[in-house]
């Protein structure tokens, strides 16, 4: 699997990457802002995207907005310090919200669960932290 991870917070992307990149069968490849993220997407096809929401530019939901008109079935991890309510799960059951501080353990299900279902997986497009792991919490 192919993770695209968005974030510009440079110890917590170095944090994150390094916890998931664990993974098996994943590579990942990391970012700063969306519109680096726009410019790998036309180079490179993700599996997945995980994007910080608050991020320097275009914000993680412009970005899932620009990238799920590219291609709706497109797997999105918005990630944010807010509720971001209901509006990423209308936009489809392969968008899901992580709410920082997050659980690793949250994120790593969440991957498992993907990389299993492949072209679509079930649920209710939001997901919440699951059980102990590692929780990250650095401070911008």
């Amino acid at each position: 699997m192919h993770i695209l991870y968005v974030e510009d917070n440079e110890q917590l992307r170095d944090t994150v990457s390094a916890l998931i990149q664990e993974g098996e069968n994943r590579r990942i490849t990391c970012c700063a802002t969306a519109e680096e993220a726009l410019e790998l997407d036309a180079r490179t096809r993700f599996d997945v995207v995980i994007t910080d929401v608050n991020l320097p530019g275009r914000s993680g939901i412009e970005l899932a907005r620009g990238l799920l008109r590219t291609n709706p079935s497109r797997w999105i991890v918005l990630c944010s310090g807010h509720d971001l309510g209901s509006q990423p799960a209308e936009w489809g059951s392969r968008v899901h919200t992580l709410r920082k501080p997050f659980d690793i353990e949250a994120l790593e299900s969440l991957l498992d669960a993907t990389q299993e279902a492949g072209p679509g997986l079930p649920g209710s497009g939001s997901s919440q932290d699951r059980g102990p792991g590692p929780v990250v919490r650095l401070t911008r």
